[in-house]
């Protein structure tokens, strides 16, 4: 594993969605609602906590989303319209088999 900015282990690209980037991916995402959306910096202002710098955390927001998508968890999307690799700004939905 590498570290991230404040000097903590973050995932490497292809790790498994677990632990607390895809834990706070997955709360934000049932507390938002079904069919709604969140953006991954919103899961990284979690993971950074209050007055933190959550820009550090985005490359672990990134991967978890990433791997929550491939395992069937949730779905990426660009325009509304679900995309296997994202280029620039991209919000998470629950798939709605996971709703």
């Amino acid at each position: 594993m590498s570290e991230n900015a404040e000097g903590q282990e973050a995932p490497e690209r292809g790790a498994p969605a677990s632990g607390a980037p895809a834990d706070a991916i997955r709360d934000l995402l049932k507390t938002r609602g079904p069919g709604k959306t969140i953006c991954p910096s919103e899961a990284a202002r979690r993971l950074a906590g209050d007055g933190k710098d959550w820009r550090a955390r985005m490359p672990e927001a990134h991967a978890a989303a990433r791997e929550l998508a491939k395992q069937g968890a949730v779905r990426l999307t660009q325009g509304g319209e679900t995309v296997a690799e994202p280029v620039g700004a991209y919000r998470i939905a629950l798939n709605p088999e996971e709703e």
